[in-house]
C-alpha cells in the first residue's frame, strides 16, 4: 500500500509505503508500483495507531447492546423510567428477554432497588449496573428467573456478584466484532484488557478472536495468577497481574506483598486498582516492600495530593489515568468529593511535573470508548456541565495524544518524551490517518475523525 501526501510528525507532507507489517519507505514522492493500493491522505496527519491502556472488552461488547442509564445520557428519574419503559415496549420478543442497563449513578434517581424497578418494568426481567461496575440492581421478575441464592437480597441490590450472575445466566462471552470495529474507527490498533478476573479461558478467547479476525486490535490481557504460565500467542500478549483494592476491605500488608512477589517471580509486573488516597498509599508501600519491577503501575490514581505524587515518584511507578472522567463524572465529583480534594482529581500535569510516567485509558464501557474525547478532556478539563475541574492539570494536545501511545507493558514513557512515535522506514505499520492536518486537529481533538486505520500493514477500518 502507498499512502500518498500524508503529514508526518515533522510537519512535512510525504509519501509512505507499507510492505508486510512495517513501513518500507518514506519519501517526498514515491512511484506507484504495479497493483499497489493507493490511499490519498491529501495532507492529513498520519499517526502511529492508538493504544487504549485500560478498558474491558467483554463489558464494552455487552454495553453496545445495553441501555445507558446514567449521565450524560440520562440525568433524572423521569428520563430513566421513560427509557426503561420504551425498551420494554419495543424489545419484547419474549417475556423472559432481559432488559440490561449500564452506567447508572445515584444522582439520577437515588438508590433505586427491586421495588423501584418493579414499578417501572414489572413484566420483564431487568438488571441495571452501577457505573462503578460493582453493583447490579435486579427486579423481581429477574430474580425469579435467576433462582434462589444468598447473593440475592430482598432489595435486589447485588454487590460484586458477577460470577454468581454469569453462572445462573449461563452466558457465553459476547461477540467482539462490533466493539472492535468501533475502536478501529477511532484509530485504535491496540488495547489492554484490564479485567481482574481474566484467566486462561479469557486469554484464549481473546487470542482466538485475534486469529480469526473478530478482534482487530493487538491485545494485552491482564488478569489473575493463572496467566503466569501463558505464552504470548500472535496478536495477544500476557499482561500485568491485576490487583483490585477496595479501601473498605483491604488485604493485609503481608497478603498484598505476597501477591506482588509471586507475580514478579513469574515475570509479570502488577497493575493495582487504586481510587482513594488510602488505596494508593497502601499499594505503593506494598510495592516498595516487595520490590518494584519495570511495568508496575497504578490504575486510576483518582485522588492524588502532593504527598501521593512524591510517593509515586520515589518508587518510579507509572500511572494509567482516565481523563474522560473529568467530563463524564466531573459534575458528580464536584458535588460529592470534598472541596479540598478537587485539585487532585484525575491529575495529569502534576504527574508529569513530578516525573511520573503517565498513560491513558478510557475504562470503556465505564467511560466513553472514544480516545479523542479523552484527549480533548485532558486539554480542556471541563465537565459535561461546563465547569472547570483542575485546570492546572491540563496537558498540551501533543501530550494528550501521547497518553494513548507507547509500549503497553511499560506505559507512560511516550508522554515523558513528548512524542507519540515517529513513522520511518522499518517502523511498525500500525497507523491511523486523520481527516485533517495536525495543526487543525490540535485545536479541537474532540472533532477529529479517522479516515483509515492499519494494523500490521492491514487495513482494518476505512471511512466510507
Amino acid at each position: 500500500m502507498l499512502i500518498r501526501g500524508a503529514e508526518l510528525r515533522s510537519g512535512r507532507t510525504l509519501d509512505v509505503r507499507i510492505a508486510g507489517d512495517s513501513v518500507a519507505a518514506v519519501a517526498d514522492r514515491l512511484t506507484v508500483e504495479p497493483g499497489e493500493t493507493v490511499l490519498e491522505a491529501n495532507g492529513a496527519a498520519l499517526l502511529p495507531g492508538l493504544h487504549d491502556h485500560h478498558l474491558h472488552l467483554f463489558a464494552l461488547a455487552g454495553a453496545l447492546e445495553s441501555l445507558h442509564c446514567g449521565p450524560p445520557a440520562v440525568l433524572n428519574e423521569i428520563q430513566l423510567a421513560q427509557r426503561l419503559r420504551e425498551r420494554a415496549a419495543t424489545d419484547a420478543s419474549t417475556r423472559d428477554e432481559w432488559i440490561r442497563g449500564i452506567g447508572y449513578h445515584e444522582s439520577v434517581a437515588g438508590d433505586i432497588d427491586r421495588a423501584w424497578l418493579d414499578r417501572v418494568v414489572p413484566g420483564r426481567p431487568a438488571r441495571i449496573q452501577h457505573r462503578s461496575g460493582r453493583l447490579w440492581i435486579i427486579n423481581s421478575r429477574g430474580l425469579a428467573l435467576l433462582g434462589p441464592g444468598d447473593e440475592a437480597p430482598a432489595t435486589g441490590r447485588l454487590y460484586d456478584a458477577d460470577p454468581w450472575l454469569r453462572a445462573r445466566l449461563g452466558s457465553r462471552p459476547p461477540a467482539l466484532q462490533r466493539a472492535s470495529e468501533l475502536l478501529a474507527s477511532y484509530g485504535v490498533t491496540g488495547v489492554t484488557d484490564a479485567g481482574a478476573r481474566n484467566s486462561t479461558g479469557e486469554y484464549r478467547y481473546f487470542a482466538d478472536a485475534t486469529a480469526c479476525g473478530a478482534l482487530l486490535q493487538r491485545v494485552v490481557v491482564m488478569g489473575d495468577a493463572s496467566l503466569d504460565g501463558v505464552i504470548d500467542s500472535g496478536l495477544a500478549r500476557r499482561g500485568q497481574t491485576k490487583i483490585y483494592l477496595r479501601e473498605s476491605a483491604l488485604p493485609t500488608t503481608g497478603e498484598l506483598c505476597a501477591t506482588i512477589e509471586r507475580s514478579h517471580a513469574a515475570g509479570r509486573a502488577v497493575a493495582v486498582h487504586c481510587v482513594t488516597e488510602t488505596e494508593i498509599v497502601f499499594a505503593v508501600a506494598a510495592i516498595g516492600m516487595a520490590g518494584r519491577v519495570a511495568g508496575d503501575r497504578i490504575e486510576h490514581a483518582s485522588i492524588a495530593p502532593p504527598a501521593v505524587l512524591a510517593l509515586l515518584a520515589e518508587h518510579d511507578l507509572a500511572v494509567v489515568t482516565q481523563p474522560n472522567f473529568v467530563r463524564e463524572r466531573g459534575d458528580a465529583y464536584l458535588a460529592e468529593v470534598p472541596a479540598r480534594d478537587h485539585p487532585w482529581l484525575y491529575r495529569a500535569r502534576g504527574f508529569l511535573d513530578a516525573g511520573i510516567a503517565l498513560a491513558g485509558g478510557t475504562d470503556a464501557p465505564l467511560g466513553d470508548p472514544n480516545p479523542w474525547l479523552a484527549m480533548h478532556c485532558a486539554v480542556e478539563r471541563h465537565t459535561a456541565g461546563g465547569r472547570a475541574l483542575g485546570e492546572a492539570e491540563a496537558l498540551s494536545p501533543e501530550e494528550a495524544l501521547a497518553l494513548f501511545g507507547g509500549d503497553p507493558l511499560a506505559p507512560g514513557r511516550a508522554v515523558a518524551s513528548m512524542g507519540h512515535g515517529s513513522i520511518h522506514s522499518g517502523s511498525p505499520a500500525d497507523l491511523c490517518l486523520l481527516d485533517r492536518p495536525w495543526s487543525a486537529a490540535r485545536r479541537n481533538l474532540a472533532a477529529v475523525e479517522v479516515v483509515a486505520t492499519l494494523r500490521g500493514g492491514h487495513l482494518i477500518w476505512q471511512r466510507a
